[in-house]
């Protein structure tokens, strides 16, 4: 088998999240219909997820680079459970200093009862100052705060009864009812540097890095030691498997040479039916894994 066969999909999901530039037209009168008939196609053809962002605010200053659209990635994969069975959800990411790990425990434990088991919890430490300081969260020490986070959810996740003593976050002698169905929640760290990966690799289950190339983020993989089943979920490039097949072959073979054991693929499309056009497309030019 090659490589590339062995490689999950998942989709950076239309719609729910529109950079500048970076958005087809016909997303910004997109509606939840239209993601749920996404949803529904990319469950049906064996994609393992797809995903939500999160920002509460965006400053009105950041907008322009950042994009102002960010649907909530709690009410939306709620929806989105109800409208699917396999395929996974998975926040790419949630900003750990916005939020205590209890919230998020509490909040996405309910979520992976509802969807029976198919919470992927992507998290980051976030860079965007002013979003901190509206919400009143501590930004200079956000690293070490995001990383007595991951421990804490580490522990409070799938337990009724948690207990976690760190440096920034304390708690036991309480309960949470429901919490998450899966024995492991996989937690994935996002980011853009070579620290990213590193908490990654110490802390999480896996690596889903943003704007680094698949040649940048090969060298970084060789400097980490990760365990065996340690997820590289890289982006893709915009793709045209029905316009460019072998572009998009070539593509996922960069990816995966590079480390990625999932890709996020990102495609080139006109509207709604072309863009479930290209998800079938994909998957019939690339024999894949989906569990």
């Amino acid at each position: 088998m090659s490589e590339t066969a062995a490689i999950r999909l998942g989709i950076v999901s239309p719609v729910l999240t529109m950079l500048p530039g970076a958005h087809a037209h016909w997303e910004e009168n997109g509606s939840i219909e239209d993601v749920a008939r996404i949803a529904a196609a990319a469950d049906r053809l064996g994609y393992h997820h797809l995903t939500c962002s999160e920002h509460v605010g965006v400053p009105a200053a950041e907008a322009a680079r950042r994009g102002a659209a960010y649907w909530d990635p709690l009410a939306t994969f709620g929806y989105l459970a109800a409208r699917t069975v396999r395929i996974r959800l998975a926040t790419n990411v949630l900003v750990l200093g916005y939020h205590h790990p209890l919230e998020i425990a509490k909040r996405y434990g309910t979520l992976d009862v509802v969807s029976g088991g198919r919470l992927i919890l992507g998290v980051g430490i976030g860079t965007l100052r002013a979003e901190f300081d509206l919400l009143e969260a501590a930004y200079d020490d956000r690293g070490a705060r995001g990383d007595d986070a991951i421990r804490a959810l580490r522990a409070a996740l799938s337990r009724r009864e948690p207990e976690y003593h760190g440096e920034f976050y304390d708690f036991s002698d309480l309960v949470i009812d429901p919490c998450a169905v899966q024995e492991r929640v996989p937690i994935w760290v996002g980011g853009r540097t070579l620290r990213s990966l590193r908490r990654a690799a110490a802390l999480g289950d896996g690596w889903c890095p943003f704007a680094v190339s698949p040649a940048q983020a090969a060298q970084w993989l060789d400097r980490v030691e990760r365990r065996e089943d340690f997820e590289v979920v890289l982006m893709s490039r915009p793709l045209d498997p029905v316009g460019e097949p072998q572009a998009t072959a070539d593509a996922m073979g960069e990816l995966a040479a590079a480390g990625a054991t999932v890709v996020k693929a990102i495609f080139v499309h006109r509207s709604l039916d072309h863009y479930i056009e290209q998800l079938e497309a994909l998957t019939e030019s690339l024999p894949r894994t989906t569990s």
